[in-house]
């Protein structure tokens, strides 16, 4: 009985240029998203450029340059009725 069992590993073909393209993909793909996750996660530090800005006292034209509105061309006026009870 020892004769007929056969311990010989099995065949694995070999893998083809798409199965190959697949898998590194994938490993790029896995390496990128941990990537963005720690860019997300860890704090970055402010270049030195922002730090200068935020440093200069800031002129009273630009803190108190009031926002312009939009004018409204077809504003009509509501009409005001009661409600009926």
């Amino acid at each position: 009985m020892a004769a007929e069992l056969d311990f010989s590993p099995p065949e694995i073909p070999e893998p083809t240029f798409m199965e190959n393209v697949l898998r590194y993909g994938l490993f790029f793909g896995a390496i990128f998203q941990l990537i963005c996750v720690l860019a997300i996660i860890l704090p970055v530090s402010k270049s030195h450029k922002t730090d200068s800005e935020s440093l200069e006292p800031k002129n009273s034209e630009t803190v108190k340059k009031p926002k312009a509105t939009a004018p409204q061309i077809s504003k009509k006026p509501k009409k005001e009725t009661k409600k009926k009870r």
